[in-house]
């Protein structure tokens, strides 16, 4: 949903406080104009029109018009952002051309703010290199334990670099060391299987699922049912009670006789924590079934359930929906869904419901899901067993 144009014009208000003062209100009065048409651009292109011509009066403004653009990123959709980042781009092309002075001092005061949103923390950071990249080296290093995942990738870099320099020389102690702490602060998952490759060959052992925070130790049932698709919105026994020692009537067998179906405990192994139905229950089609993992906490906090699944599927904490995606086959990654979750304090319930269509490709075998529990930058909270 786009940004509230009020919101943003005292947004832009706020910004020239950090410019000069001289001709400031037909500053904001023409930034907080553009600001508000870009940032309401619909994710379908609705009102590009007006937002190229709004993208133009920013550049026009040139450098003054920065911090503006920097506080109203991260308010509308990706297509804003996309806008309010060539903006800005443009703006720091044309003043390092043209030898004109750009606000690096007030852009990293806005860096150093974690409060501003990490879309825009990540533009200032963009524009201070283009501005001065002997500052933005400088700068980098210091964002290794940032709380947006985005600035942390450069500081990450640059120790992955200096470990593989260090190992290319044979300088095995300093490569363990420089790969060791790129581990501790990388939170994306290219980074980190480069570090794991590396210190695995330097012979040392990388506990993944620990460093991501993967769940590992579930109790699984099934099959249900999942005919016609049907089984996304049935109700079956697991979402109405959590009773592991029961015994339910599950899918109906190649004779039309239902099955009776129980928990059994399953533990995974992947690296990635992917737990995959196929084993513990077969290679079935047209299926529902259920995992269940207990969370404990020290104290009731807020988390960020991420997920990863080409099935349909939902999720449930503590008894309470979470969310839902009802689609199959469209591809998997790694946190493809972040969910908000509030956790307990003690035993937490996690509970995922997941379903396997009719498709007989090959393409179409897995059934199964990664879920990892994390706060908001991705840093992995373990449950205390």
């Amino acid at each position: 949903m786009p940004a509230n144009p009020i919101t943003l014009t005292r947004v832009a208000a706020l910004s020239l406080s950090l410019l000069p003062m001289v001709g400031a209100s037909s500053l904001y009065a023409n930034a907080a104009k553009s600001l508000d048409s870009i940032v309401a651009v619909g994710k379908e292109g609705q009102g590009n029109e007006t937002a190229s011509a709004a993208w133009k009066e920013l550049v026009a403004g040139g450098p003054e018009n920065l911090l503006p653009i920097l506080n109203a990123s991260g308010k509308g959709n990706v297509v804003a952002d996309n806008w309010l980042r060539l903006a800005a781009t443009v703006i720091a092309d044309d003043a390092v051309a043209a030898k004109k002075t750009l606000p690096v001092a007030e852009l990293e005061s806005y860096l150093k703010d974690t409060k501003h949103t990490p879309q825009s923390r990540l533009l200032a950071f963009d524009v201070i290199r283009q501005a001065d990249v002997a500052k933005a080296d400088v700068i980098e290093p210091t964002l290794l334990n940032d709380p947006s995942q985005e600035l942390r990738r450069g500081a990450v870099q640059r120790l992955i670099n200096a470990g593989k320099k260090a190992a290319d020389a044979k300088e095995e102690s300093a490569a363990k060391e420089s790969y060791t702490k790129a581990l501790h602060a990388a939170r994306d998952e290219d980074q980190v299987k480069v570090i794991a490759e590396a210190l695995t060959k330097l012979g040392m052992e990388v506990d993944l699922p620990k460093h991501f925070g993967f769940l590992m130790n579930w109790q699984v049932i099934g099959p249900f049912d999942n005919a016609k698709r049907e089984g996304f919105d049935a109700v079956y026994a697991p979402e109405k009670e959590i009773k592991l020692e029961a015994t339910y009537e599950g899918k109906k067998d190649d004779k039309g006789q239902p099955t009776k179906v129980k928990w059994q405990p399953f533990e995974t192994k992947h690296e990635y924590g992917k737990l995959d139905f196929n084993k513990p229950l077969g290679m079935l089609k047209s299926s529902t079934a259920y995992a269940l993992a207990t969370f404990n906490t020290d104290e009731a906090r807020e988390v960020e359930l991420r997920l990863g699944c080409k099935n349909a599927w939902k999720v449930w904490v503590n008894g309470e929906f979470v969310f839902g995606r009802d689609e199959y086959h469209r591809g998997q990654k790694m946190d493809q869904y972040k969910l908000n979750a509030k956790l307990k304090k003690g035993a937490n319930t996690i509970l995922v419901k997941c379903c396997q269509n009719e498709q007989t490709e090959q393409w179409t075998v897995e059934w199964e899901f990664q879920l990892r529990v994390c706060d908001a930058t991705g840093t992995a909270i373990a449950s205390n067993q």
